[in-house]
């Protein structure tokens, strides 16, 4: 948990208080903690941060086709949102793979919440959620989709919600997973990746996706 900048700039009376009121819950692949559109009763849900494996965020139409909004690794905090405005959950929840998480209880949510630097701590929190949102709609609106793909993984490079500070070299993300983020086609994802390569900005090998060179892809990541 201490790798995460949201976590790690709590206080530590503030972090030992979170940690020590969560319950550990272990959940399979492909089980799911909520779904998007639950409705969250009062005094119940709960605020989760993923200790091993990873949480999917997706959002599923009526046809089937998944939309990827984010993949919460370790260290990760999230679901706090209906928990604040009462409202149902905002998309689907999903294990990726053998994952532990740390629940936080709606009641003991509420109580932390009274702790000033945890309240002030989850407004930052949101206010990441929403940087990040508007950042999509604008590479959604104005970049072309070879930008689009050198936005996304280097946002993938440094753990995506959690944002680090140094980008890790090897994105954990499969090329489908990948065009389910950006909602477009194996091919045209492919050919984007490709082009991204023969530029020396990343490499391809079986199964992974390697950042060559941070500036390069932060350069694409500037087209239009």
């Amino acid at each position: 948990m201490s790798v995460n900048p949201w976590f790690s700039a709590l206080p530590v009376a503030d972090r030992k208080a979170l940690v020590g009121a969560c319950e550990r819950q272990h959940y399979a692949a492909g089980e799911m903690l909520f779904r998007q559109g639950d409705v969250v009763p009062p005094g119940q849900g709960a605020f989760y941060g993923v200790l091993s494996g990873g949480i999917k965020a997706s959002s599923l139409r009526e046809d089937g086709k998944e939309a990827i909004l984010a993949v919460l690794e370790a260290g990760n905090w999230f679901g706090e949102i209906s928990l604040i405005d009462g409202q149902a959950r905002t998309h689907d929840a999903t294990a990726a793979g053998d994952t532990q998480v740390l629940a936080l209880a709606r009641a003991d949510f509420d109580r932390m919440m009274k702790r000033p630097a945890f309240a002030l701590g989850v407004c930052r929190l949101l206010a990441g959620r929403v940087r990040s949102l508007y950042g999509m709609v604008e590479d959604a609106t104005l970049r072309s989709t070879r930008a689009r793909v050198a936005r996304r993984l280097l946002l993938l490079a440094r753990g995506d919600a959690s944002q680090a500070r140094d980008p890790r070299r090897v994105v954990p993300v499969s090329q489908e997973a990948l065009a389910m983020m950006l909602g477009v086609s194996r091919q045209t994802l492919s050919k984007e990746l490709h082009g991204l390569m023969r530029e020396g900005a990343i490499e391809l090998g079986y199964g992974r996706i390697a950042i060559a060179s941070v500036p390069r892809l932060e350069q694409f990541g500037v087209g239009v």
